[in-house]
């Protein structure tokens, strides 16, 4: 089984390159952003609960987001593997979802940081703003306050990856073929 992490700054392409990746490599596909969209429109316990606290204007707590996680996985028990995006976001959820992962024999295979250059990603952000319809993607403040809060939070991750030596990093700039290609060449080396 082949379990990766596909990480990276709004706008680095991850939804794009998840797309390709999971076909190519019969991956079960898992957005954090789509499993929270999915139980709230659902109206799931879980979906009711995280309604609750983003109606208030706060952050879903961890254990709430982990435990929608864990019951997207559970759908897909016979899968060849699963392709993260969106999750995790912090060491914590990270040391969760290794735990989680361990009590089903399975482990992370690799996280893979799509890089590129922040100049690049807000350009690229203001542009599919222009038809996303999302308002995060179309105010420039907006979105260099998110690169503040994923070098604050999620950028630790890598060296809590590296240090299993389960971190690599591949350039994202460029066409989408040439990015598809570098990821494969590094998930084609894990096995």
């Amino acid at each position: 089984m082949i379990n990766i992490v596909l990480f990276g700054k709004p706008g680095a392409g991850k939804g794009t390159q998840a797309d390709f990746l999971k076909g190519k490599y019969n991956l079960t596909h898992i957005s954090t952003g789509d499993v929270f969209r999915y139980n709230i429109k659902n109206e799931t316990e879980l979906g009711k609960q995280a309604k609750a606290f983003m109606d208030a204007g706060d952050l879903v707590p961890d254990s709430l987001t982990i435990k929608m996680l864990q019951d997207e996985v559970e759908k897909h028990t016979g899968t060849a593997g699963f392709l993260f995006d969106g999750f995790p976001r912090t060491v914590h959820q990270a040391e969760a979802l290794d735990a989680f992962l361990i009590s089903k024999g399975w482990e992370v295979t690799a996280t893979i940081a799509l890089e590129a250059d922040d100049e690049v990603l807000v350009q690229r952000l203001l542009e599919r703003g222009k038809t996303s319809g999302r308002p995060d993607d179309q105010d420039e403040a907006l979105i260099r306050n998110r690169y503040q809060e994923y070098n604050h939070k999620t950028a630790p991750l890598a060296d809590f990856y590296k240090n299993q030596k389960k971190f690599y990093e591949v350039d994202g700039i460029g066409s989408i073929q040439e990015v598809t290609e570098r990821l494969s060449l590094v998930i084609d080396s894990l096995n």
